[in-house]
């Protein structure tokens, strides 16, 4: 049952960093994606838009990682060499994803929201893959 939970986990972390990189990267000119990130103009979208392609990259392949890894995983016998490569590849895109949350709630009172949407799944899934 751990190990259901633990997958459901990750895969909505991974899809919810594929959604962070479609606003980002793809939909960033927007003023309703821009607005959504508190950028209080058309202009400074503009200026940020090669970070937020940047950045919406970066979610994209922690989502890419984390698949992967929960390929491995779920494809690998107990203790094989694609079991243990596929949960050492699910931590780590997780763990990064909790972690990048952490460094957000360090930017302001006002990231706290957009820090938690962005954290909790991942973290669930990192704990609940600990004891998978």
């Amino acid at each position: 049952m751990i190990t259901i939970l633990a997958t459901v986990f990750a895969a909505l972390a991974a899809l919810l960093h594929v959604y962070i990189f479609v606003l980002e990267s793809v939909q960033w000119s927007q003023p309703k994606t821009w607005k959504r990130f508190g950028v209080p103009s058309q202009e400074a979208a503009d200026i940020t838009r090669p970070m937020a392609y940047n950045q919406g990259f970066y979610n994209l392949f922690l989502a890419i990682g984390t698949v992967i890894g929960l390929a491995l995983f779920l494809v690998g016998a107990e203790a094989t060499t694609a079991d243990v490569a596929g949960r050492t590849l699910v931590l780590f895109s997780l763990g990064s994803m909790t972690a990048a949350a952490l460094v957000l709630m360090t930017s302001g009172s006002k990231y706290l929201r957009a820090a938690l949407t962005q954290g909790t799944l991942p973290l669930i899934g990192f704990v609940l893959f600990l004891f998978a």
